[in-house]
């Protein structure tokens, strides 16, 4: 095969029926070639050729060009890998609601596509909620005829309306995962512009801060969730994943399995929550997780923030605080006491280091050495 030769396949969609679009730098070669597949047109809206989206003209497309070109198929077909958290995914609550009369509810494939997926509940309800939203907006078009320009002047509407950037994102990305997705067509809406991603520092106590917080929750079940949380860096739904025997006491670490990203990872065990642990695990006896609700189902993420707005308003804490503050407060604590930032990133689980780098725009440290010029 000549290496130098490839050609391109993209979804398009053309009169309503899908298409397989063929993008290659001018070649003679490739275009005598591509004179060959029945049905051959060109579209003057996307300035492609293409033919009717199908098994056989697919299979075509290999054999007329093997040999002579690369297929890229890098935009044409999607592998996602799917998450195999132990999040077990409820949708219930989608298929038990009473609707209005005239509301547009989410298509059945796209649902079925989200279980398939196994996407967590959090992202589940954003992504139905988002499209419903969207679809609603279209009441009059069929999806399959819904263009570029409709959703772009939506996305203008959401603008308007002052929604953040990441709500703005979030919508966008129910959008594409229905035609993309759902509806195997990757990269359909080539023009559609996101906003500019925020770069908002993250929120950070301080550490008298987050001991008062700890100081201030009288149940040790409530003191455990909120110090193991912090003094391992947790996210709250790593935090309710856990299970008794994910406490390694003899290495002093806790293991988390199939975190963000599905990747599983090692954290810190701090020596005075383990004395709690214990504490509490003789006294709950906890089974399945280790921090059960009182029927033996998995703790709330929603209890878990109750417990921290009340902890923190009797701490006297008048900030505006969330379950990964205090994931923010353990990496800042450790860049300022002079941890490796890759250490950190480990700890974490961050899949990027420029994840991580975030926490020296806030630690305390990176400013000290700096002499203040009034002074």
């Amino acid at each position: 095969m000549n290496s130098k030769k490839a050609i391109t396949l993209k979804h398009l969609l053309i009169s309503d029926q899908q298409c397989i679009g063929f993008q290659f730098h001018p070649d003679r070669i490739i275009q005598l070639l591509l004179k060959e597949l029945p049905n051959i047109k060109w579209s003057k809206e996307f300035g492609l050729p293409y033919i009717p989206n199908n098994k056989n003209n697919l299979n075509l497309v290999y054999q007329t060009f093997r040999g002579v070109a690369w297929v890229n198929t890098n935009h044409f077909f999607t592998r996602r890998r799917l998450n195999n958290d132990n999040e077990d995914l409820d949708v219930n609550w989608f298929r038990n609601r009473e609707l209005p009369t005239g509301y547009r509810s989410c298509p059945e494939d796209f649902l079925l596509k989200l279980e398939l997926k196994r996407y967590a509940n959090n992202t589940v309800k954003v992504y139905i909620q988002c499209f419903e939203r969207f679809i609603n907006y279209h009441k009059e078009f069929d999806l399959m005829q819904i263009d570029e320009q409709a959703i772009q002047k939506y996305l203008q509407k959401l603008i308007h309306e002052k929604k953040s950037n990441s709500y703005v994102n979030q919508m966008i990305n129910s959008i594409k995962f229905y035609y993309e997705i759902v509806k195997e067509m990757p990269n359909r809406f080539y023009s559609i512009d996101r906003p500019r991603k925020e770069y908002a520092l993250p929120q950070v106590l301080s550490k008298e801060e987050v001991r008062a917080i700890i100081e201030a929750t009288s149940m040790l079940k409530h003191k455990c969730i909120l110090s193991l949380m912090y003094s391992s860096g947790l996210r709250i739904g790593e935090l309710l994943a856990l299970k008794p025997e994910d406490i390694d006491s003899k290495r002093m670490l806790v293991r988390i399995n199939k975190g963000k990203g599905n990747r599983d990872r090692l954290t810190l065990l701090s020596e005075k929550v383990l004395v709690d642990l214990r504490n509490y695990y003789k006294k709950h006896q906890p089974t399945d997780w280790l921090f059960e609700s009182p029927d033996g189902n998995r703790y709330s993420a929603t209890s878990v923030r109750k417990i921290l707005r009340r902890s923190a308003k009797c701490a006297g804490i008048n900030k505006s605080i969330t379950p990964h503050t205090l994931r923010h407060s353990f990496a800042t604590h450790l860049l300022e006491a002079g941890t490796d930032l890759r250490y950190i990133q480990t700890l974490l689980g961050h899949k990027s280091s420029k994840t991580t780098e975030i926490y020296t725009h806030v630690a305390s440290n990176t400013f000290a050495a700096i002499k203040n010029p009034l002074d």
